[in-house]
């Protein structure tokens, strides 16, 4: 009985220690066949990209862990074919585009370990950015009827989706 409460104390200890790694909310949002879990971090008076996310450098497109994104189905993403399966979603933003990167290594934190596994990219895309006239604080993933829109500062991507 010992050893099982001692097991227990641990466990949740560990847990309890990886919950506070996380700095930012964390959300799962889906459109038709596809869902995106990331973390939501706050703008908080900085300027975002160009500036706290460099241009033309990988970004985890989120916050804390890597923004995984998981297809039901096969799909097309940006006119390149995807299987179904869960990708870890990296972007390298641009002030006029934005490259979108699908890579089959899961699980990675940040964008750290990603030119490790650079040769595990099943995609990269190029997609238009555009400046938005509101401030958008709190970085934002959604679905719309032509796929994933991606929005944070005054920034807003929106990255075409359909089902195969």
């Amino acid at each position: 009985m010992k050893k099982l409460l001692f097991l227990s104390t641990v466990v949740l200890t560990v847990l309890s220690a990886c919950a506070q790694d996380r700095k930012s909310p964390h959300e799962t949002v889906e459109g038709k066949d596809v869902k995106v879990t990331y973390g939501r971090p706050f703008k908080k008076g900085r300027v975002i990209f160009g500036d706290l996310e460099k241009y033309g450098k990988v970004w985890r497109t989120g916050a804390d862990e890597a923004t995984e994104i998981t297809f039901a189905k096969d799909a097309t993403v940006a006119g390149q074919p995807v299987k179904a399966g869960t990708y870890t979603l990296f972007t390298i933003p641009g002030e006029s585009e934005w490259t979108i990167i699908l890579n089959s290594q899961l699980k990675q934190w940040g964008h750290y370990s990603y030119d490790k596994y650079k040769d595990k990219d099943v995609l990269q895309v190029k997609v238009p950015a555009k400046k938005t006239d509101k401030v958008i604080e709190q970085h934002t993933i959604r679905f719309n009827d032509a796929g994933m829109v991606i929005e944070w500062d005054q920034t807003q991507v929106e990255v075409p989706i359909s089902s195969n």
